[in-house]
């Protein structure tokens, strides 16, 4: 049963799913999915960290750093382009547990080939091609299981979509503060191995989490599989999105600053650790320090968020979370200044993905999701891994100053949409049920409307 409020003390802008029988309030799936989801993403983190201080510590290059990151996000956008059908006839608990142990596969074959002495670049460039491959479809597959399980829970979305990212936010905090560390006491290659393994554990955590819900199994499907129901059902996600403005506008937003942050993480912060600060310490501390603040934000946001309207929320924090680093950077050489400003974006941003999250599950019915949340991640990623390998030339050619306060630049031009476009005041209304049936996306074939 869902229930929507909008009253009280206080105003509530949030979607309550409650199960029908308050006897039935079982949290442990959210639990053990948030405890896979939270390995699983650590090894996410401390692959993104240790491949490339591994590649700028062997060939020196920002450009082949650029080169790797490429490599590891173009087959993840193209796994988001067609996987959304297949996860639901495969099965999301399937899919989750594939995905990981086939990224803890790739992951540790690197070392491992290193330390036999035939890693050649080309290789590399392959074993994150298929971790990127494997990725993308594991997350979606976690990610749209959420409505069910803070049903299960009886958890509002808002706090549930809070706690989900709470813990990949929680995530990437043991990731960098363990990264820097590791890389520095025990080499990129050995990091690599601890990575292998938290995929390894991730797998059947979530497996044993999910286990009874009908919803991570395959879906019952009405005809059987061929290649014209796979294309279908793969125009069913892509149509549903390109007629709800509000997605659009979300994901061609989010399309700007993932591609920006990508070359962020994977090419400029990493060289200005290395050239500017003190090495991959700094560098552990700096993510550590956006790590904690981010995860507050997003524990607080799930707590009160429902308290205040969305859309004002979510337009001052991605001004605040897009140019100032990026100027900080540029300017100055030492550790302080960037992690205080790290520490006040993380803030920021930990409130972003819960709204996000809410307002998509708010908006897509739950027999489209897996397909539209697939077409959404492959939205939002598909110039990504363009961002590492624009920033590791740019660098090269430009220096690395021009090129923060060029990305910077670029940054704040996306970051102003939200207030010009009008559409992007709909993020307050997706959980009432007066306004759904004035402004309610388009039926797409083979669907229902919520």
């Amino acid at each position: 049963m869902t229930c929507f409020v909008r009253g009280g003390r206080f105003p509530s802008w949030e979607t309550t799913v409650v199960p029908e029988d308050f006897g039935t309030v079982d949290r442990c799936p959210l639990t053990t999915v948030l405890a896979a989801n939270l390995l699983s993403i650590t090894g996410n983190c401390l692959t993104y960290m240790g491949v490339p201080w591994f590649v700028l510590q062997s060939t020196g290059s920002a450009a082949k750093a650029g080169i790797v990151a490429f490599c590891t996000l173009l087959p993840a956008v193209l796994a988001a382009l067609v996987g959304g059908p297949v996860i639901d006839r495969i099965g999301r608990r399937r899919v989750s547990v594939a995905s990981d142990l086939a990224c803890g596969v790739a992951v540790a074959a690197i070392p491992l080939l290193q330390f036999a002495g035939i890693l050649h670049f080309w290789m590399l460039c392959v074993l994150m091609a298929m971790t990127g491959l494997c990725r993308s479809p594991g997350e979606t597959a976690r990610g749209v299981l959420l409505p069910t399980l803070a049903e299960h829970a009886g958890m509002p979305l808002t706090r549930a979509a809070g706690l989900y990212d709470g813990a990949a936010r929680c995530a990437a905090l043991t990731g960098s503060a363990l990264g820097g560390v590791l890389i520095a006491g025990l080499g990129a290659e050995n990091v690599l191995l601890v990575d292998a393994a938290t995929f390894a554990v991730a797998a059947p955590v979530f497996a044993f989490g999910v286990r009874g819900l009908p919803e991570a199994q395959a879906q019952r499907q009405i005809e059987p599989t061929s290649l014209r129901a796979y294309r279908r059902e793969l125009a069913e996600g892509y149509r549903f999105l390109a007629a709800t403005p509000l997605l659009l506008g979300l994901c061609l937003m989010t399309l700007v600053t993932r591609g920006l942050d990508q070359g962020w993480s994977a090419v400029l912060l990493p060289v200005d650790a290395r050239v500017e600060l003190d090495g991959s310490i700094d560098l552990g501390l700096l993510n550590a320090a956006f790590g904690v603040c981010a995860l507050a934000g997003a524990l607080v946001f799930g707590a009160v968020g429902s308290r205040f309207r969305r859309w004002p929320v979510f337009t001052i924090a991605f001004l605040i979370g897009g140019l100032p680093r990026f100027v900080v950077a540029a300017f100055t050489d030492t550790f302080a200044p960037l992690a205080v400003i790290m520490a006040v974006e993380g803030l920021a941003f930990g409130v972003l993905n819960p709204i996000m999250a809410t307002v998509t599950y708010e908006t897509v019915p739950e027999e489209l999701r897996s397909r539209v949340l697939s077409a959404t991640t492959a939205s939002v990623q598909l110039i990504t891994p363009m961002g590492g390998l624009a920033a590791g030339f740019l660098v090269d050619s430009a220096g690395l100053p021009c090129t923060l306060l060029t990305v910077g630049g670029v940054y704040l031009l996306a970051t102003l949409c939200p207030l010009i476009f009008p559409v992007w005041r709909q993020m307050d209304s997706t959980g009432s049920p007066h306004d759904r049936a004035e402004g309610s996306p388009p039926r797409v074939s083979g669907s229902k409307q919520v």
